[in-house]
């Protein structure tokens, strides 16, 4: 970033849909994944809603234009109890990667967890996924965690 450019991280507003389903068709496409409208249309309602189990957003934007998003929300732990923040999505748009972006979406998801009282946050990534997780690996740390999930 110049200078003169001014990253911005705020909440997703209304306004940002069409924006925002650019950015994460581009995430779903990068795991060789889709939705269909149905699925877009219900979280991006459940992401400006006011239910505290739903999801929360936030996305990054540069001189007027959004070039990232993360989605999170907080539940309980049976192992704690404060509740935990779970990080599901984080994209950035490769022609600003390596400026920050994702540093700062996550920075922006560990404010809003300090303000609620989470314990910690967690997320998840996709092995082959080399270029994201240098930036893992200097701001979090990495467990011996394997997923599971019915088929």
């Amino acid at each position: 970033m110049s200078p003169n450019t001014a990253l911005t991280v705020r909440p997703l507003a209304a306004a940002d849909e069409p924006e925002w389903r650019e950015l994460w068709t581009a995430y779903l496409a990068f795991y060789e994944s889709s939705v269909p409208e149905p699925v877009y249309a219900s979280t991006f309602a459940r992401l400006l809603g006011d239910d505290p189990r739903d999801f929360n957003a936030l996305v990054a934007e540069l001189d007027g234009r959004l070039v990232g998003l993360t989605h999170y929300l907080f539940h309980r732990h049976a192992w704690k109890i404060e509740e935990v923040c779970y990080l599901q999505d984080l994209y950035a748009v490769p022609d600003v990667r390596g400026q920050g972006i994702g540093r700062a979406l996550i920075q922006g998801v560990y404010d809003k967890a300090d303000a609620y009282g989470a314990a910690t946050v967690y997320w998840l990534t996709q092995d082959f996924n080399t270029t994201a997780r240098q930036l893992y690996d200097r701001i979090g740390t990495l467990t011996p965690f394997i997923k599971y999930q019915r088929m």
